[in-house]
């Protein structure tokens, strides 16, 4: 059985609540309809930012396509090695530019008056069971820039599933 979760998650109750979502979901005490699952996709505007950089050095690594330099600086990855969140998943490697926040409408990041410093906020996370024998690969994770009719660029996943006798 599989399962397919999009979320918001607010800026700062989002660790919260995705411990909240993740116990409501699959665990029976909570949800009388939670039902295991041999893999799950968790996607969405999940809401962490990159800390501890201003927006401009955030920026000029941008633009100078180092954007790989702030992943040290992410705050899913951050909360997740501390095993705060997402316990289990796996994500792909951040290799694209940052998805948030964009002007509307353009690939320019944010003019307005807040300013804010880009950041990953829509990601694709994955979780197989481990009891399941089941070989996952994944073969592309990339944002699609072309798109511009939001503040954020959407992400795209192709995970290949190969489920082994």
């Amino acid at each position: 059985m599989e399962s397919i979760w999009s979320s918001y998650l607010a800026i700062f109750q989002r660790n919260t609540q995705c411990r909240h979502i993740s116990h409501s979901l699959f665990f029976k005490d909570r949800n009388l309809y939670a039902r295991p699952s041999d893999i799950t996709l968790w996607l969405g505007d999940l809401n962490y930012r990159i800390q501890g950089i201003d927006t401009l050095p955030t920026r000029s690594l941008i633009h100078r396509n180092l954007h790989n330099l702030l992943t040290s600086e992410d705050q899913l990855l951050q909360e997740a090695e501390r095993g705060q969140v997402f316990n289990g998943y796996c994500e792909g490697t951040l290799t694209f530019k940052p998805t948030y926040k964009y002007n509307v409408g353009s690939s320019n990041y944010d003019t307005s008056y807040k300013i804010r410093v880009p950041a990953w906020t829509d990601r694709i996370l994955f979780k197989i069971e481990r009891t399941m024998n089941i070989d996952a690969s994944l073969h592309s994770y990339e944002s699609i820039d072309s798109i511009y009719s939001s503040d954020h660029k959407p992400v795209k996943a192709h995970l290949c599933l190969k489920v082994n006798n």
